[in-house]
């Protein structure tokens, strides 16, 4: 079938695409960077081939921004870019493969509304639209991916050469953003060869594409070789975990149906082909840039790796295809289970932002334990903590921080940059290449945070001594929600020993 080039978006879907990308730029203009976000920011600040944990583009699309010191809620505004970005692809996608699939009821461009409002209403795909992350980038590349490899289904599309290098291109920037796009890149081998068969090998356009996408990802095999393969070695024991128990799989299984929403389940389970223009073997092809990423995060997250987010870019390749099947249930007359499923989606999502914003809910802690751990705090009090260290590293002279956990020291030296932060722990990661240790006999600013408490570092090995500084709480509607506390430590021992704090 020629490629029929879709809209770009149908009106109701251009509306909602830009009612929730302003929502994102208004969230990120409001809340901090949380940790993750610090991390992938401190690449830019620190720009290089590549990192330990990940490929290097995260950093380098924020590097301009970062270079002219602009504000977080700029930073935000890529990904607030991203995904609307994404989202206008899934659209594109969705009208594309309701050609191809023909349903019996519904529209094209109303399998591409359908499409967007799933990925719209799925909770933490809107956290991945405020905060950048690896996840981020990788989204927009899967679908791009998608929709340059139905395109070049078309054998028209299939001879011209620029087709390749573009498919070669998104193929380079995806290993760029995380390597868990060789995931997104295996289905598109398998669509084509189902399409083309083996002559596909014989024409240029495929190997250079493959070339492109080499030269492009050669950053980061280039910075591993200098540092002896750590990023690779790294992956593969975080990818791997620990013990595999088939109780850890059905948990991650639970919270993605909890995260995702199950419009998007619903709506992929309820569609039904109708067309003989695709085999089922061709729509199982096209089905497996969802099923083969999710299939294989599913069965790692045995081993205990498994983060919800990280399956992402598998959701947003399964919206087309729930776009077309919401679209059909409407058409058939499920608008009452379809209204209640949104509404109770989009009480989810309003009640995620609400969280983010107040960092928890107020009360909470007077029905559970007065210091439970908070992951919404996140967001609120870090920039605080890197004014009031900065002055107190002019007050004090000491011009080096510390933390416990590698965890608290992206966001501290995000926000104290460009105050060197040393992490005291034996382990190694990205700091160990940007800060390394602390050298013996240093004395450190430390920084404490009531959510990540730990014992003082002091006693053989360690510092000799430990003096408070200052400290402050960090208050959202009137009630506390965590606390920093700074310490100035003498003589560093060069034996870390970090012990947490039990909550009492």
């Amino acid at each position: 079938m020629p490629y029929l080039r879709p809209p770009l978006l149908s009106r109701p879907a251009a509306w909602l695409v830009l009612a929730l990308s302003l929502l994102h730029a208004l969230l990120g203009a409001l809340l901090g960077l949380s940790g993750d976000e610090a991390h992938y920011a401190l690449y830019a600040a620190n720009p290089a081939l590549s990192y330990y944990d990940h490929p290097p583009l995260v950093g380098w699309l924020q590097w301009p921004l970062v270079a002219l010191d602009a504000p977080d809620g700029v930073l935000r505004l890529i990904p607030v870019a991203l995904w609307a970005v994404t989202a206008i692809l899934v659209h594109a996608i969705a009208v594309r493969l309701h050609a191809l699939a023909a349903p019996a009821a519904g529209t094209a461009q109303a399998a591409g509304f359908w499409a967007v409002a799933a990925l719209g209403l799925a909770p933490v795909l809107h956290v991945l639209g405020i905060g950048l992350l690896p996840d981020s980038l990788l989204m927009l590349f899967t679908a791009a991916l998608m929709l340059q490899t139905m395109r070049l289904r078309d054998e028209a599309e299939r001879q011209r050469l620029r087709a390749w290098v573009l498919l070669g291109a998104l193929l380079g920037l995806a290993g760029l953003a995380k390597y868990t796009a060789i995931f997104a890149a295996l289905p598109v081998l398998l669509v084509l060869l189902l399409a083309h068969g083996t002559r596909l090998l014989r024409q240029a356009g495929p190997w250079l594409a493959m070339l492109l996408a080499l030269a492009l990802v050669s950053p980061v095999f280039i910075w591993n070789a200098q540092h002896h393969w750590i990023s690779f070695a790294y992956q593969l024991h975080h990818g791997g975990g620990s013990h595999w128990r088939l109780s850890q799989l059905l948990q991650f299984l639970v919270v993605q149906l909890l995260v995702y929403g199950p419009l998007l389940v619903w709506g992929g389970l309820r569609l039904r082909r109708q067309s003989t223009q695709l085999s089922s073997r061709h729509w199982l092809a096209l089905l497996s840039f969802f099923a083969l990423p999710f299939a294989l995060l599913l069965y790692l997250s045995g081993g205990g790796s498994g983060l919800p987010h990280w399956t992402a870019p598998a959701w947003v390749a399964l919206a087309p295809f729930a776009g077309i099947g919401l679209a059909a249930l409407w058409a058939q007359g499920r608008r009452l289970a379809l209204a209640i499923m949104v509404a109770l989606q989009a009480l989810i999502c309003t009640t995620l932002f609400g969280l983010m914003l107040t960092a928890g809910v107020p009360g909470l802690h007077s029905l559970a334990q007065p210091k439970a751990f908070n992951p919404f705090t996140d967001f609120h009090g870090w920039d605080e903590a890197g004014r009031r260290v900065q002055r107190l590293a002019g007050q004090t002279g000491v011009a080096r921080l510390a933390v416990q956990n590698w965890t608290l020291a992206s966001r501290l030296a995000w926000y104290a940059r460009p105050l060197p932060v040393h992490v005291l722990d034996p382990g190694f990661d990205q700091f160990s290449l940007w800060s390394g240790d602390l050298p013996i006999g240093a004395d450190a600013l430390l920084m404490d945070w009531t959510q990540m408490a730990y014992q003082l570092p002091v006693g053989s090995g360690m510092f000799k001594s430990c003096a408070p500084l200052d400290s402050f709480t960090v208050q959202r509607l009137g009630r506390p929600v965590s606390g920093f506390v700074f310490y100035l430590c003498r003589d560093w021992g060069g034996q870390p020993q970090p012990q947490r704090l039990d909550w009492p």
